[in-house]
């Protein structure tokens, strides 16, 4: 092997050992990588082409005092009390469309739960009720769809009744509205239909604690965020649905919204 061949294979070699060099380097400085890829759960925003993330659904509960008899509390003495949803517990609703719901698994006893839903675009802690509202991006009509014998099943065994509040597609909900748009709800009725029966019927001015009220509490016990949504609470009347039945809720300045039990 002659010298020129020498030098030009001691070449390349080296600049093979520099390019993995500064390779790992690179991957080093960019960090860890996720194994596989998860998905951003999105809510459609009404009239943009843009939507909004979702990082946590908070639902309060027994927030109309009907209901909360209903449920065998007490709502003059009984504190404001919330859960969780998963975010893939979100079914998007389109307007003007009634969207296929699918009946969950292992109940015998699915109800339906009609709400108003707060959406936020900012966060903090220990937020002020005065000052609540100014975090809120905008509304959205919604469904906190329960398995209520599971629910009721945990309940009485002094157990976590999660399994019947949080699994697929328990929260369907229709597009944001802006505030810019539609403003705060202090009041406005609020309904719910089976197959053209009313069942739920009340007026957001009757929510034990107001939307406001809602984020102050929340941020007591847990920082909020952008992107965090508050299931505001359900009037009384709950009750089972079955498959094959049709679900339309309404609430004054919000489209209606319908679903139907697959």
């Amino acid at each position: 092997m002659d010298t020129v061949d020498r030098r030009t294979i001691l070449a390349t070699g080296a600049l093979a050992l520099a390019g993995a060099a500064a390779t790992s380097s690179a991957e080093a400085q960019a960090g860890p990588k996720a194994i596989f890829p998860v998905g951003t759960t999105t809510i459609p925003i009404a009239g943009e082409t843009d939507v909004f993330p979702v990082r946590r659904i908070y639902c309060i509960g027994r927030n109309y005092a009907a209901h909360a008899r209903e449920m065998g509390s007490d709502p003059n003495r009984e504190p404001p009390f919330f859960f969780q949803k998963p975010t893939d517990a979100i079914q998007n609703v389109a307007i003007g469309t009634v969207a296929d719901h699918p009946y969950p698994s292992l109940t015998k006893n699915y109800h339906y739960e009609v709400e108003l839903v707060a959406a936020l675009k900012s966060g903090g802690s220990n937020i002020s009720p005065e000052a609540a509202l100014e975090h809120v991006y905008g509304y959205a009509l919604g469904l906190d769809m329960t398995r209520r014998d599971l629910q009721r099943a945990m309940g009485d065994e002094k157990k976590p009744w999660e399994i019947g509040k949080s699994f697929d597609f328990s929260a369907p909900i229709g597009p944001l509205h802006k505030v810019a748009q539609i403003g705060h709800f202090q009041k406005g009725a609020i309904w719910l239909k089976v197959n053209g029966q009313t069942k739920q019927t009340a007026d957001l001015s009757q929510m034990i604690w107001s939307v406001a009220e809602q984020i102050s509490k929340l941020s007591e016990a847990n920082e909020l965020f952008p992107g965090d949504i508050i299931y505001s609470g359900t009037p009384d009347n709950v009750g089972p649905v079955v498959r094959g039945d049709v679900i339309e809720m309404h609430i004054d300045k919000l489209p209606n919204l319908s679903v139907k039990i697959v």
